[in-house]
């Protein structure tokens, strides 16, 4: 998601180019995004998110679907912050669980997956995995590897773009409008790519003012 997913995703929708319905739908997500735009990631959120930048910083190493294509941490920050703003316990009005805010089925399905995989980890054996527990994703470890994992694979799937992956994660991988390659037209989720593009570019540019600063030491 590194190179696929970038800065100029903030402006990456093609708003203009729509015609029909689909030209409400895109100033509703035109206008979700500018909603957002710019908004920083609170100091107190940072604080909030720092125990679980280990597990983040780990699972989001893994090439789970494809040799050299890794998530960003920072992205999974993003969107960690966007969904739960960083609360381990979170739940939201339809049942989405912890850090990440996944529902149970979803996250079951991907604990399966990884537990048939190739794949070796720190902090969660793959019987914990097989067997997942709906108290499991309260667990930060447990709900960031699969954060990561589901993050990776929408990655993989729909090529890295931003809006899509955001679609698949909070409305389905297989809604509807993602087999068009189009955007879910519901505004929770237009807000959530808004919030997510936002946060995400936010910490991007903390990073490279941080590394500007160590070099100039």
């Amino acid at each position: 998601m590194q190179k696929t997913i970038s800065l100029i995703i903030a402006i990456l929708f093609v708003f203009f180019c729509f015609t029909g319905p689909q030209a409400g739908q895109a100033l509703q997500l035109k206008t979700s995004v500018n909603k957002y735009k710019g908004t920083q990631v609170s100091s107190h959120a940072l604080k909030r998110l720092e125990p679980f930048n280990k597990f983040i910083d780990y699972y989001s190493q893994f090439t789970f679907f494809k040799p050299r294509h890794k998530v960003s941490p920072d992205f999974i920050r993003a969107l960690i912050l966007a969904e739960s703003d960083a609360k381990p316990n979170a739940v939201s009005n339809k049942t989405a669980m912890g850090l990440g805010q996944i529902i149970y089925t979803t996250g079951k399905q991907a604990a399966l997956e990884l537990s048939r995989s190739r794949f070796k980890f720190k902090h969660i054996s793959k019987q914990k995995l097989a067997s997942l527990q709906k108290r499991d994703l309260f667990d930060p470890a447990t709900n960031i590897l699969l954060t990561c994992y589901l993050i990776s694979k929408y990655n993989y799937k729909f090529n890295g773009k931003l809006e899509l992956v955001i679609t698949a994660w909070n409305a389905g991988e297989y809604q509807k409008h993602l087999k068009k390659g189009k955007v879910a037209p519901y505004r929770e989720t237009h807000n959530l790519i808004g919030k997510v593009n936002s946060y995400y570019v936010d910490l991007l540019k903390r990073k490279k003012r941080s590394r500007y600063s160590v070099r100039l030491n």
